[in-house]
């Protein structure tokens, strides 16, 4: 633990995400722990990057982000979802959702207020409330559907109530939350006068059919909904961190205040080809979740074959398992195994939920990978039903 560290930060020194990426580089294991693909995006998106290096645009960027990224964004959400979006007064170009989630919370939440959430989250969720000071209420998506409970969701909000963290399609669980549960979602932020915060990274990685449904498309909730995405997961750019949120002009203009003082600015020659690629046809998109529902196919069978009991994933890059039928009931002494006895790697779920009872011994995947790599993974687990 770093000595000088303030108390509330302690818990998060570290992440999770890093420690098992780290075992897998000394281990040499096949990493399915840390979620980024291992090809690149489109072609026409990387020349449009090397085009703008070599243009000139190396310089600090507007700090809302250049106008033709917020047009694309703006075009964007008119285009998928029909909103109406100001790309001058309402969209934010940030570095990266996590940037955009963070900033969001310092300055719209403090040390009186709540935090609703969804557990298990994604680990910077937990620590961007602890940042702002603020108390973070979390409600627990159970197995095997990873629904929540509905008097529980009521019971986690109150006078105190702020915001309300939602991240759909959704990281660890890749649960897509339906029509019906945003509306309950909705129905009690507004009657709790609370403003709704929505991650939809994996916005365009919804399988099987299933229909991602932004907040901000729900009657009356784009007045109080802050839209957060980036071009990391939709475009294989993960180390890009070219993220973004819209929301209405004094919600966004209170969250600019407080990213002007975190990165200012960031990514200056990615800006104008993210956005480009954000025109691509639908056929892109369409491709891109067929080919990642097929890789998921993949790594959930052979997860399966090696004794796994798996759960369905409707998006995301991720797949959640558990150990217990294998012998293990805890899934961190699986995964600080799992090198050595399969060559993978691999998270916990626990350590993204308060409740670590109710995901002790659960598993994520991440399935982002090449053919070849998936193979040899199921390939590698198969040695788990051998033992």
């Amino acid at each position: 633990m770093p000595v000088h560290l303030v108390e509330r930060m302690q818990p998060f020194a570290t992440t999770i995400f890093a420690e098992m990426s780290a075992l897998a580089v000394r281990t040499e294991a096949i990493n399915l722990g840390q979620g980024f693909p291992d090809t690149d995006g489109p072609a026409s998106l990387l020349d449009d990057a090397v085009a703008a290096i070599r243009s000139g645009a190396n310089q600090y960027p507007p700090g809302i982000g250049v106008p033709e990224l917020r047009r694309a964004i703006s075009e964007h959400q008119q285009r998928f979802y029909g909103l109406d979006v100001d790309p001058d007064s309402e969209v934010l170009v940030t570095a990266g959702a996590t940037e955009a989630i963070a900033a969001t919370i310092l300055a719209l939440a403090g040390n009186q207020d709540e935090v609703v959430t969804f557990e298990p989250y994604y680990d910077s969720y937990a620590a961007s409330i602890a940042l702002a000071g603020a108390t973070r209420r979390t409600v627990v998506l159970r197995r095997p559907d990873f629904s929540f409970d509905r008097a529980e969701l009521a019971a986690a909000f109150g006078d105190r109530t702020r915001l309300v963290l939602l991240n759909s399609p959704h990281n660890p669980t890749g649960k897509v939350f339906t029509r019906a549960e945003l509306e309950l979602v909705a129905e009690l932020a507004t009657e709790h006068d609370a403003i709704v915060v929505t991650d939809e990274v994996y916005e365009h990685l919804a399988f099987d059919g299933v229909e991602h449904v932004p907040v901000a498309t729900l009657p009356g909730m784009a007045e109080r909904t802050v839209t957060i995405s980036s071009a990391a997961k939709t475009f294989s750019v993960t180390g890009w961190k070219i993220g973004w949120l819209h929301a209405p002009a004094e919600i966004t203009s209170a969250v600019r205040a407080v990213k002007q003082f975190l990165t200012y600015v960031n990514g200056a020659p990615f800006q104008p080809a993210v956005a480009r690629a954000l025109g691509l046809p639908a056929e892109f998109f369409a491709t891109l979740a067929a080919d990642l529902q097929a890789k998921r196919d993949v790594l959930s069978n052979g997860l399966r074959e090696a004794g796994f009991a798996v759960f369905p994933s409707s998006g995301t890059y991720f797949v959640i398992a558990d150990a217990a039928p294998l012998g293990f009931d805890d899934g961190m002494q699986l995964c600080l195994r799992l090198p050595e006895l399969a060559g993978v790697a691999a998270v916990p779920v626990s350590v993204l939920c308060d409740d670590q009872q109710a995901a002790r011994s659960l598993v994520r995947f991440a399935f982002c990978k090449r053919d070849d790599v998936l193979a040899d993974a199921v390939e590698r687990l198969a040695k788990l039903s051998r033992r």
